[in-house]
């Protein structure tokens, strides 16, 4: 009883922080003010989630669970794996270029040590069943390596800092260095490449994080429980 209790009053508390941080942004969102929406004490919501780091790394799991989600429902449709992959890093810019308050949470979770261990290990898995084809002979370590590149190409071109820079031209340079990372031939990047850049993009980007919001809004505390479980402490 006390144990679904407490999953209970995490569930609350990530519902309320998630509706605060889509509110407000993550940066603004704090642990006094969501503790206060929740009508409880903030020494009480740490003991459940010390920092707000904690309750950001519930909502990256989360995103990385769409996102493979999301992946498997593209390759039904026809879209290679690779192929999602750019998709994915396109949907993420897109939204950074037109949203602060999304531009706000994925570079949070970039810069986050606990968020972003999340981000490389749930990418880690991904990518080997994603370039297998080009890594045949690759280590679990090679892997890990890779996705430690690759996490900071995908944190420079959500950053963005210049924006003299066009966003097609961001993306299309990153999605280049990730894919020579893992061995994609040229010819076959160009080609991944090319027709990523064929989408709209920018629709795209505000398509993905408005369904990444739905599917939060919408995880339930059973599949929630399950979720804390898969979190590395």
């Amino acid at each position: 009883m006390a144990t679904q209790k407490a999953t209970r009053t995490k569930f609350e508390i990530i519902q309320t922080a998630t509706r605060m941080i889509w509110e407000v942004g993550y940066s603004n969102a704090s642990i006094k003010t969501i503790a206060k929406e929740l009508g409880m004490s903030t020494g009480n919501l740490t003991y459940y989630y010390p920092t707000k780091e904690h309750l950001l790394s519930v909502l990256v799991d989360v995103l990385c669970k769409f996102q493979r989600k999301l992946i498997e429902h593209e390759s039904q449709e026809g879209i290679s794996s690779v192929m999602g992959v750019c998709l994915e890093l396109m949907s993420m810019a897109s939204a950074c270029e037109s949203n602060p308050i999304a531009k706000d949470f994925f570079i949070s979770s970039y810069k986050s040590p606990l968020t972003l261990k999340i981000i490389r290990e749930n990418d880690t898995e991904r990518s080997k069943e994603v370039y297998k084809e080009y890594c045949k002979r690759w280590t679990d370590e090679q892997f890990a390596e890779a996705e430690v590149l690759v996490s900071g190409l995908e944190y420079a071109t959500l950053m963005a800092l210049d924006e003299e820079i066009p966003l097609e031209t961001r993306i299309s340079e990153a999605l280049d260095k990730i894919l020579i990372i893992y061995g994609v031939p040229e010819n076959i990047r160009k080609r991944k490449i090319e027709k990523a850049l064929s989408y709209d993009y920018k629709n795209i980007g505000e398509r993905i994080f408005k369904e990444f919001k739905e599917f939060v809004d919408v995880t339930n505390e059973e599949n929630f429980e399950q979720m804390l479980l898969n979190i590395k402490k």
